[in-house]
């Protein structure tokens, strides 16, 4: 797993803002990095939800909000305008960039292990190093717990 202090792997994905956007147009700038696992599902919208809300104090901190999952831009820009979302959303279809991050892998639900997204929060400072990394995150609350490590 990644350790605060780490540089933080580089990625290039496609953005939901339009466009790609990596790691590299990011220097200087101090960003959260998300990995959920799915669109429109009930833990993923929740987080997205609190994300959203919170997008303005984040903004204060000249803080940005990147959410990532496997999901392609089309069920990407569904989510958006569904639920109003006001943070810029990432597509990994092929899970590269959650690998890095250790944030896909070995999963259980109902006794079976599958692959999978696992849910993880990175927050990545202007010079690419990782002051804050969390693992296994639930989502409810989980925005604002990350919004404290920055105040």
């Amino acid at each position: 797993m990644l350790q605060i202090g780490d540089n933080a792997p580089f990625f290039e994905l496609e953005s939901s803002d339009g466009g790609k956007i990596s790691s590299e147009d990011l220097k200087g700038v101090k960003y959260v990095l998300y990995f959920y696992p799915k669109d429109n599902t009930s833990g993923c919208t929740k987080e997205a939800i609190e994300f959203t809300e919170l997008v303005d104090e984040f903004a204060k901190k000249d803080i940005k909000i990147f959410g990532v999952s496997p999901d392609k831009m089309d069920k990407h820009h569904k989510f958006i305008k569904d639920h109003n979302l006001k943070i810029t959303l990432l597509s990994d279809p092929e899970n590269t960039v959650s690998a890095a991050y250790y944030a896909y892998g070995d999963k259980t639900m109902y006794g079976k292990v599958y692959k999978g997204i696992i849910r993880s929060t990175f927050i990545i400072n202007e010079d690419g190093v990782i002051e804050e990394a969390f693992y296994k995150v639930k989502a409810a609350g989980h925005a604002k717990k990350v919004l404290d490590c920055v105040l």
